[in-house]
């Protein structure tokens, strides 16, 4: 695979999300975006690595996308708000999946779940995830793409990354 990002992180994170299915392509942001250095545009994630601030918003952002109906997802723009979908149900699955391809990827999730991010709350996040509490689960399970915890298999085991 020839080398589009110079942070060997935006460089995994986006390989990972384009073999799933979710386009990650390199560009030049010129607007204010929800988190710096990502605008999403015709349901693709635009990434400007001069303005990335936090490499593990990309799956988060990412998350978003990947919890949406396949129809949402093609039309999606900007931060995402203007969808017609309950926003909240939304945001908890994406956690949940970030979560999940944090685990995927053999990766700290501090990565997605930085002190800077979830409003404060990403430590709280990550000791409800340590402690057995997954928060967003019920939605991805819901939608098919994952399976019931199990003692054997544990959270999150992933059937499938995009909603269909």
């Amino acid at each position: 695979m020839e080398l589009v990002y110079k942070n060997a992180l935006v460089q995994q994170l986006a390989g990972f999300l384009n073999e799933i299915g979710l386009e990650v392509i390199p560009g030049k942001i010129t607007g204010k975006t929800f988190l710096p250095g990502i605008e999403v545009k015709a349901g693709r994630l635009l990434v400007d690595e001069a303005q990335l601030l936090y490499p593990g918003d990309l799956l988060h952002e990412a998350g978003h996308l990947a919890v949406m109906p396949p129809a949402l997802r093609r039309t999606m723009n900007g931060d995402l708000l203007e969808t017609g979908a309950d926003m909240d149900l939304i945001e908890v699955a994406a956690i949940a999946w970030s979560y999940a391809a944090c685990l995927h990827l053999k990766m700290d999730p501090r990565v997605v779940f930085h002190p800077a991010g979830y409003r404060g709350k990403a430590a709280a996040l990550l000791l409800s995830f340590n402690c057995g509490v997954y928060p967003g689960a019920n939605q991805l399970l819901a939608a098919g793409m994952t399976q019931p915890p199990t003692h054997s298999a544990g959270y999150p085991s992933m059937l499938k990354w995009l909603r269909e």
